[in-house]
């Protein structure tokens, strides 16, 4: 039997996701994955300074400002900016941090490493998620 990969149980055990963003753009990935996430039945909190709501949702300025501990904190950052949102993340005592598609930071994966968080890079949730629901309804990889 294969180990389930780590992206598929931390979709398929988390209740609650962050979406971390700096953008006032609705037509921006982070918009479009943080409905997908909302459809899919998770507690998604917004996260970004830039916009007092979205979704019908309050926006947060920080992770640390959520009202409850979340299992995943879903980063649409530049790189540069990621190190911040790892510290709030633990800060915030998180359970896994997740850096979208095209966001890596070696140096904050470990510091969140370290700190006890479980790290993904370079992927999307969106995307994870739905190869995760065609697997369990027996359809195989999606292409």
């Amino acid at each position: 039997m294969t180990e389930e990969p780590l992206e598929q149980r931390l979709l398929r055990e988390a209740r609650t996701i962050a979406v971390v963003a700096r953008s006032n753009r609705t037509t921006r990935p982070w918009h479009d994955i943080a409905g997908y996430l909302i459809e899919a039945g998770y507690r998604v909190y917004l996260v970004n300074p830039l916009l007092d709501e979205a979704h019908e949702r309050r926006c947060y300025d920080s992770v640390c400002e959520l009202p409850e501990r979340v299992d995943i904190v879903d980063v649409f950052r530049l790189p540069w900016e990621v190190p911040e949102v790892v510290e709030d993340a633990i800060d915030a005592k998180a359970g896994a941090v997740w850096l979208q598609i095209g966001i890596v930071h070696e140096g904050a994966a470990a510091r969140a490493r370290e700190a006890g968080l479980q790290v993904v890079m370079d992927r999307c949730t969106k995307v994870d998620h739905l190869r995760m629901q065609a697997d369990a309804a027996g359809g195989g990889a999606l292409h």
